[in-house]
């Protein structure tokens, strides 16, 4: 009984391959010169983190709510995978409805190499769904509020309700919508922010 496999280059997918020396571990290394993409069979790799599937497990178990930590015990890879991964992503945030009854909105600050570096996070979410409906990354103030706003008109989307806090900011922003104004009114957001939290405190020890 023979098997055969075929070979394929991951980027360009031809199977106009040569042969390019072997790996310090002993796999072949095979050269698509076309577009000088370097590989080595799925079969013979040692770490799982460079299997061509890897990517798209990742990035389904981020969106279902894994946290980093998570992927990398699941997966058996490297947390510098996970977030290269993150980094790498190009995904656009689209609305799953055009309508919703009630939209909760918050800020959320994190920062990037040294507290110093605040960044706010200002987003829109659904609490029936788990759903982030928009968002918006700048410094918390009215002209970012403006711009969540802003991105869910450009969304085409529509709600009956907003609860948010008494920040003067989303008071000003969305006046002229109908509002619940309170912490009571926003527990779904506020605990979405404590998984952020667990998901960013993650990162730090990851990279540490």
């Amino acid at each position: 009984m023979t098997i055969t496999i075929e070979l394929r280059c991951p980027s360009c997918g031809s199977d106009n391959l040569a042969r390019n020396g072997k790996k310090s571990n002993g796999p072949q290394n095979y050269l698509r010169k076309a577009c000088r993409r370097q590989f080595i069979r799925d079969e013979e790799r040692a770490y799982l983190g460079t299997l061509g599937c890897i990517t798209g497990f990742i990035k389904k178990m981020l969106v279902r709510g894994c946290g980093v930590r998570d992927v990398v015990a699941i997966l058996g890879i490297s947390a510098r995978k996970v977030l290269k991964t993150l980094a790498d992503a190009k995904y656009a945030l689209k609305p799953k409805r055009k309508r919703y009854d009630c939209l909760e909105v918050d800020e959320f600050w994190t920062y990037a190499g040294r507290k110093k570096n605040r960044k706010w996070l200002i987003y829109a979410y659904h609490r029936e769904s788990g759903e982030i409906v928009a968002y918006v990354w700048g410094k918390r103030d009215l002209k970012t509020a403006r711009r969540l706003r802003r991105r869910l008109e450009e969304h085409g989307v529509s709600c009956g309700m907003i609860a948010r806090d008494d920040w003067d900011s989303f008071i000003r922003a969305f006046a002229g919508v109908a509002t619940l104004c309170g912490k009571r009114h926003t527990p779904g957001i506020e605990g979405n922010n404590c998984r952020l939290r667990c998901d960013r405190q993650d990162l730090i020890c990851q990279a540490a």
